[in-house]
């Protein structure tokens, strides 16, 4: 499975809920390219494929030095899955046409940030 963290400069008045909501579009636009089902964004912070967890993301923000900084931690269930109760889960590997690495995809997320965060 994959599990990686992004680290950037924030501005000092950047909404950490619009902030969410950019980082689970990127990382959907990341994984969509790999597999041939829908997912969804399931607010706050997860994706979903037919109901079932792929993938968490968190964030927070930090201050070092006067300047704000932002972290993102994404956690994407590629070959296997934890087992929670009351809440299922799933790994992108039951739904892609081609075995799946984790270096693939964090290549696939890693330039899609680097696209949004020159803008």
């Amino acid at each position: 499975n994959l599990f990686m963290s992004i680290f950037f400069n924030l501005n000092t008045n950047t909404n950490l809920k619009k902030l969410t909501l950019t980082s689970c579009k990127i990382v959907k636009k990341s994984l969509v390219k790999f597999v041939n089902k829908k997912i969804n964004i399931k607010k706050p912070n997860d994706l979903m494929i037919d109901k079932k967890k792929v993938c968490g993301i968190l964030q927070e923000t930090i201050f070092h030095n006067n300047k704000k900084f932002g972290i993102i931690g994404i956690g994407v269930n590629v070959d296997r899955c934890p087992k929670i109760d009351y809440y299922p889960t799933t790994y992108l590997n039951l739904y892609s046409n081609k075995k799946l690495t984790s270096f693939k995809i964090y290549n696939e997320i890693k330039k899609n940030f680097e696209i949004y965060l020159k803008k």
